[in-house]
C-alpha cells in the first residue's frame, strides 16, 4: 500500500484517473484509545463496518481483539489476522451449516438470538453443547437513528421473557442485546435500551451474565453533529446503575462507525459540471452508497493548486454509471468556479465505504492507499467530544 503524507501530494503524483479510497490510521488509534478509556466493558469491533485488512490490522495493533462478527467469511478473516481473536456471532439469522462450522472448526462460542427457532437452530447445530454463550437480542426503538435497524432483527417483549429463561437454561452464560439503530443522534436511546432490559430481568427474576448495548455511536457529518461521545458513555453508566442490580453484568458494546468513519476517504475527480450537478467517477454502486441511499452528507473538499473561489456553492453528484439511481443529493458545498478535471475529497467514508463498492458497469477501483494527515472533521478533534487525554 502506497504511502502518502497528505491529500495534496496524493493527487500531485498520481493525478488519478479512478477513485483514490484513502485510510487514516492515525485516526483509527484516537477512536479506539476513546474507546478502551471511556467504555465501562469489552470493545467488539463491528467487523461488517470495514474489513479491510489495513483497517483490521490497525484495529487489533490498538488493543481491540475481541469482534462483532456477521458471517462465516469474517469469522474466517479474523481467525487469519489473528487467531486467538474472540469472536461474536451476532446475526440472530444463521444457517445450521454456519452454526456448526463456527462452533466446531472455527472456535466460536458466542452466538445471537431472537426467535425460540433460531435457538432450537443453534442447539441442534452444536449438538446441545455446554459451553455456549447465549445473547437474546430485544427489539427497541429508533427513533433517534439515522437508520433504523429495529423491523429486521429484536425479540418483542412477551417473546423475550421466555427466550432468556430458555437461554439461561442451555447456556454457559446469558446476556441480552440490543442495537439503537445506526447514527444514534441521541444519548437516551441508550438509558432507554437499559430500562427495557431491566423490566426483563424484574419480570424474569434472571439477572443475564452479559449485557451487550450494540452499536449504533455515533460519527460526525457537516449535517449530523451529535453531542460529544463522552455523553453517551455516562449516560450508559447511569442507566446501568439504575437497575440496582445485587451484582453487575459484563458489559460490552459493537461499535464500527465511530471507531472508523473518520478513517477513510475518497478522492475522485470531475467528469463534468452541469449548473449545480457534478458528475464524478465514483458514485453510489461503488464507495458513495450511504450519499444516495440514506442520503448521507459528507464534508467534501476541493484539492487544487489554482485559484479557488471563496464563494461556496452546493452540488449534487452523478455518479459515472448509466443508472439514474446513480445520485446523491447532498448539498455538498463546494467552490463555485469548481469545473471538469478537479479532484474532490470526500470523508468520512471509513464506515460502508468499502463494504458496498460494486463492479456495476464495469466501474470499479481497488486504488487503496494510506495518509498521514487529519480527516476533513472529526468528532474527536473538539475536547468537549472526548476525555481520552484526561487522567
Amino acid at each position: 500500500m502506497r504511502k502518502f503524507k497528505d491529500v495534496n501530494e496524493l493527487v500531485n503524483i498520481l493525478k488519478p484517473d479512478y477513485p483514490v479510497y484513502c485510510i487514516r490510521p492515525k485516526s483509527i488509534k484516537i477512536s479506539s484509545e476513546f474507546f478502551k478509556k471511556n467504555f465501562p466493558g469489552k470493545i467488539l469491533y463491528a467487523v461488517k463496518t470495514n474489513p479491510n485488512e489495513k483497517v483490521l490490522k490497525q484495529v487489533i495493533s490498538n488493543g481491540i481483539d475481541h469482534f462483532d462478527v456477521a458471517s462465516i467469511n469474517e469469522i474466517k478473516l479474523i481467525k487469519k489476522l489473528k487467531s486467538d481473536a474472540k469472536l461474536y456471532f451476532m446475526h440472530t439469522i444463521k444457517s445450521r451449516e454456519n452454526i456448526a462450522e463456527a462452533y466446531f472448526d472455527l472456535g466460536v462460542r458466542d452466538f445471537a438470538l431472537d426467535s425460540k427457532d433460531e435457538l432450537q437452530k443453534i442447539l441442534e447445530s452444536t449438538n446441545r453443547a455446554k459451553d455456549l454463550n447465549l445473547y437474546v437480542r430485544i427489539a427497541i426503538s429508533n427513533e433517534h437513528a439515522e437508520i433504523d435497524l429495529s423491523r429486521k432483527f429484536g425479540a418483542l417483549p412477551g417473546e423475550a421473557l421466555g427466550l432468556v429463561r430458555l437461554c439461561k437454561e442451555h447456556s454457559k452464560k446469558t446476556g441480552i442485546s440490543f442495537h439503537v439503530g445506526s447514527q444514534c443522534m441521541h444519548k437516551i436511546s441508550f438509558s432507554k435500551a437499559i430500562a427495557e432490559v431491566g423490566n426483563i430481568i424484574k419480570k424474569t427474576k434472571i439477572i443475564p451474565d452479559i449485557i451487550n448495548v450494540g452499536g449504533g455511536f455515533p460519527s460526525i457529518y457537516p449535517d449530523l453533529n451529535p453531542e460529544p461521545l463522552i455523553n453517551y458513555m455516562e449516560e450508559i453508566k447511569i442507566a446501568l446503575e439504575k437497575l440496582k442490580l445485587p451484582q453487575m453484568p459484563e458489559l460490552i458494546c459493537e461499535p464500527g462507525r465511530a471507531i472508523v468513519a473518520e478513517s477513510g476517504s475518497a478522492i475522485v475527480k470531475v467528469i463534468l459540471r452541469k449548473k449545480q450537478n457534478l458528475y464524478i467517477n465514483d458514485g453510489t454502486y461503488g464507495t458513495l452508497f450511504d450519499a444516495g441511499v440514506p442520503n448521507f452528507v459528507f464534508p467534501s473538499r476541493l484539492i487544487s493548486s489554482g485559484r479557488v473561489s471563496k464563494k461556496l456553492t452546493p452540488f449534487s453528484f452523478f455518479g459515472p454509471t448509466c443508472d439514474s439511481l446513480d445520485y446523491m443529493k447532498g448539498p455538498f458545498l463546494l467552490p463555485n468556479n469548481i469545473k471538469e478535471g478537479d479532484y474532490i475529497e470526500l470523508g468520512q467514508l471509513g464506515a460502508y465505504g468499502l463494504t458496498f463498492r460494486t463492479k456495476f458497469n464495469g466501474f470499479y477501483s481497488d486504488q487503496i492507499v494510506e495518509l498521514n494527515d487529519k480527516p476533513i472533521m472529526s468528532i474527536y478533534d473538539d475536547p468537549r467530544k472526548v476525555d481520552f487525554l484526561v487522567a
